[in-house]
């Protein structure tokens, strides 16, 4: 499955629109990982433990909206666009959304 922040996919014609695909990862951060991403926050590093989660949340939403495509009998996904939000008590979960235009190419 071809995903694609472009409108089109070079060399290859748009045949069939097929709608609006989307994907959703909602999750939580724990507060030792809190603790942690301060620390590193203060010590002027990176907090490596939010990047990874960060990246499994966007995996999880570009996957989940991938396979929605699939059972529409998609080729490809266009204008793929990507929101981070942060949500609950506290700023205490992490929402990622990914959606586009699934499409059949020519």
């Amino acid at each position: 499955m071809l995903l694609t922040t472009t409108p089109t996919v070079e060399g290859r014609p748009i045949r069939e629109y097929l709608g609006i695909v989307a994907g959703e990862a909602i999750m939580g951060a724990n507060v030792f990982r809190d603790f942690v991403a301060g620390l590193a926050d203060f010590f002027g590093g990176r907090a490596g433990t939010y990047e990874s989660k960060l990246q499994e949340a966007r995996q999880v939403a570009l996957a989940e909206m991938a396979e929605q495509a699939r059972r529409l009998g998609a080729d490809a996904v266009v204008g793929v666009d990507i929101d981070y939000e942060v949500l609950g008590q506290g700023n205490g979960m992490l929402m990622v959304t990914a959606s586009g235009t699934a499409v059949r190419l020519g």
